[in-house]
């Protein structure tokens, strides 16, 4: 069984510099899931910030919607896969469904997938739910569907962090 590890925190927070170093701990080759889709001109310079910041270790496989398939037909061939972020890949199944228990069913198969693998997996996702309630439908039901796929992650996971202001804090593990 493969070793899972979820990271949490607001924006610009360092959650992924420090997924990036736990992976790195495992040594190479390192595959890296991006959910994100380069849209406009700054998502595009975001990319290219994550991208300078890893070596060549780091294989990047993009995948914005069928997140598990990619885990599972890469499990084995790295020593350690890192997913960043699981609120993008939320983004683009709400986005792409409209339908919010349907994007919710693709949280619980990849996470009822993790006493099949053995690929240590690293997933990085957004805490989205500690400000003001929108005030828009989509808004609302995206915010909703990020804590409730962040607790089903936190839950299997067997290590759980919350960074805050580039401090990372272990919560489980």
């Amino acid at each position: 069984m493969s070793k899972i590890i979820f990271i949490t925190g607001g924006a610009r927070s360092g959650k992924s510099r420090l997924a990036e170093e736990i992976a790195l701990k495992h040594g190479a080759p390192l595959g890296y899931i991006a959910t994100g889709q380069s849209g406009d001109g700054e998502m595009e310079e975001r990319i290219a910030r994550h991208r300078s910041r890893r070596g060549p270790d780091w294989q990047t496989l993009e995948e914005p919607l069928q997140l598990a398939e990619v885990v599972r037909g890469h499990d084995g061939y790295f020593q350690a896969m890192l997913v960043d972020c699981v609120t993008l890949w939320l983004t683009n199944l709400l986005l792409a469904y409209d339908d919010a228990p349907r994007a919710l069913a693709h949280v619980k198969e990849l996470t009822g997938m993790f006493p099949h693998l053995t690929t240590p997996l690293i997933f990085v996702s957004n805490e989205v739910g500690m400000g003001i309630v929108p005030e828009n439908r989509l808004a609302r039901t995206f915010r909703d569907l990020a804590g409730e796929a962040n607790e089903l992650l936190a839950a299997t996971a067997d290590e759980v962090y919350v960074t805050i202001s580039g401090l990372p804090l272990k919560l489980k593990g």
